[in-house]
């Protein structure tokens, strides 16, 4: 089994990442002599579902010591108010392991009140992928673990897709209106990198617009997409700037769109931008390479840097250009943005070729170059 970068605390945790990441994997293999509950396995299911106090009787029957795993907790939240129990009574350890945070979010729900943490587990970033990562499969079939590891890449997403609208959307009975959810679900995957208009998806995909709403919100509660806020110098009160839209894996995005086959350039570019999303996101949940992830806009709007990463007062900003040789058209977000105060760096990332950079300061680096500043920390916000 290829290392992961993610790091477990040794207190119990709460482990959320999409479907196929390699979560139950990595446990397995970190823990295996920790106490598994399955919640895919239909038959333990069904026996909690009906008969829920039989699992503090399970669990007092435990050595003390012994981590204990709940897989795929969404399917079963109750079970929380017991692992509560067991955490303040016997300071019993565990990892709640799960691909929606939906159920866990809703009113009622055992939160645990602080007792355990969060941790996030996400698809390949090149570190974990070594010698093996190449950006254009990256980029064609994605870097989910269960589509990197199959021989049959296109064939797995296409059943990838067809399984999270039976699983997650359809057995969870989060929408009443399948067949609008599957209209707008390859609609959505065409905002992959855009400020998301609800009113043009919902035209579309023949649904409301609140409909549409409720649907953007399943996405993100089922952690396959994720917004990246407008930022703000000053705190305000309405935010003046749509958040954009990305989805957690190019991959991911190509099998709602139903798309095969190399990227044509038009493609390739979102699908890029959303690659350095994501790469920057793992980053800063497992590396704290800074706290927030932003994009930042002139006053007019017609000029952009794609993500401005902050922690306290300072910042780095960070352009994403999908072509084959620099330009210097691509620096300009860049010198728009240089008098922010606390901005430290200016970095423009692209597919491949030397690393460069302006007389201005503006670095220029190929993909596994910023992957390598990302990994090795020098990137990060002190």
């Amino acid at each position: 089994m290829r290392e992961r970068c993610l790091s477990a605390p040794d207190q119990s945790y709460f482990l959320l990442g999409p479907r196929g990441t390699g979560k139950s994997t990595w446990l397995r293999a970190r823990m295996p002599a920790a106490y598994f509950v399955d919640l895919l396995d239909e038959v333990k299911y069904q026996r909690l579902l009906a008969a829920p106090a039989q699992f503090a009787l399970e669990l007092r029957a435990l050595d003390p010591d012994r981590w204990i795993v709940i897989d795929e907790v969404q399917r079963l939240p109750s079970l929380l108010n017991e692992v509560h129990r067991a955490i303040a009574e016997r300071n019993a350890r565990f990892v709640l392991c799960g691909s929606s945070a939906r159920k866990l979010k809703r009113d009622g729900v055992n939160l645990l009140a602080g007792r355990a943490l969060q941790r996030s587990m996400h698809p390949f970033v090149p570190e974990e992928l070594g010698g093996s990562f190449d950006l254009d499969k990256a980029l064609e079939s994605g870097l989910l673990p269960l589509v990197w590891d199959s021989r049959v890449r296109e064939e797995t997403l296409a059943a990838y897709a067809q399984l999270y609208l039976k699983e997650e959307i359809q057995a969870e009975a989060a929408v009443r209106n399948l067949p609008g959810f599957a209209r707008f679900l390859p609609i959505a995957a065409l905002c992959h990198g855009q400020a998301v208009n609800v009113s043009n998806i919902a035209r579309e995909a023949g649904v409301a617009r609140t409909t549409v709403a409720g649907y953007l919100e399943i996405l993100e509660e089922t952690l396959l997409c994720f917004r990246v806020p407008g930022f703000e110098a000053k705190l305000r009160m309405r935010e003046r700037r749509h958040p954009k839209w990305y989805w957690c894996d190019p991959g991911i995005v190509r099998a709602m769109r139903r798309s095969r086959g190399v990227p044509g350039p038009e493609e390739r570019g979102a699908l890029f931008e959303g690659l350095v999303a994501q790469t920057l996101r793992a980053y800063r949940d497992y590396r704290g390479v800074c706290d927030d992830i932003t994009y930042w806009s002139a006053e007019r709007r017609s000029t952009e840097v794609d993500f401005v990463l902050t922690r306290g007062g300072r910042h780095v900003a960070v352009e994403a250009k999908s072509g084959a040789a620099f330009a210097e058209s691509w620096c300009k977000g860049l010198r728009a943005i240089a008098s922010l105060p606390g901005l430290e760096r200016r970095l423009i990332v692209y597919p491949d070729g030397p690393a460069l950079k302006t007389f201005d300061g503006i670095e220029v680096l190929p993909f596994t170059t910023f992957a390598e500043l990302l990994a090795g920390g020098g990137l990060t916000l002190a």
